[in-house]
């Protein structure tokens, strides 16, 4: 069963789940996957920090980076996942509007999770990030094949 993933979502999933994560430009598509639980949770977190709106943070921690990956494993290790199996891949945290984006969401974004993963003795597998292109994710919990599309362009991650 095909899953769209929101902006500021999260969903996990097993066996002939299809995860898909639209408009990926400056947010973070994170998508982890146990390849022997055949689990999977894909993450599309648009802003870095949480700390600038606990309120919301605690409604919704997938609109943060900070927030909601720590929540997308601590889910898959309910279902079944386990740390030491877990495939990591990273898509987005671009810069959509070229090198005059002041805020660099993107790259904040991507700075907080790569901080977060070493903190956990975790390591990317691997990564489609930064650049000025939107990407689509689809991510396929039958064998945890990631494929990135952008400008009409799949390939896989």
């Amino acid at each position: 069963m095909n899953h769209i993933v929101a902006v500021g979502d999260m969903k996990i999933g097993m066996n002939s789940d299809v995860l898909v994560t639209h408009a990926l430009g400056s947010c973070l598509g994170l998508m982890v996957y146990d390849p022997v639980a055949r689990v999977g949770g894909l993450l599309h977190a648009m802003l870095p920090l949480s700390k600038i709106n606990p309120q919301k943070a605690s409604e919704n921690p997938y609109m943060f980076v900070d927030t909601g990956v720590p929540e997308l494993f601590r889910q898959l290790y309910e279902i079944g996942g386990q740390k030491s199996r877990m495939v990591v891949k990273a898509a987005g945290c671009g810069q959509p509007l070229g090198n005059s984006e002041i805020f660099k969401i993107g790259e904040r974004n991507y700075t907080v999770l790569k901080k977060l993963l070493w903190k956990n003795n975790l390591l990317l597998e691997a990564e489609d990030v930064g650049g000025v292109v939107s990407r689509t994710v689809y991510f396929d919990l039958s064998n945890g094949q990631v494929l990135v599309s952008s400008k009409g362009v799949k390939t896989e991650l």
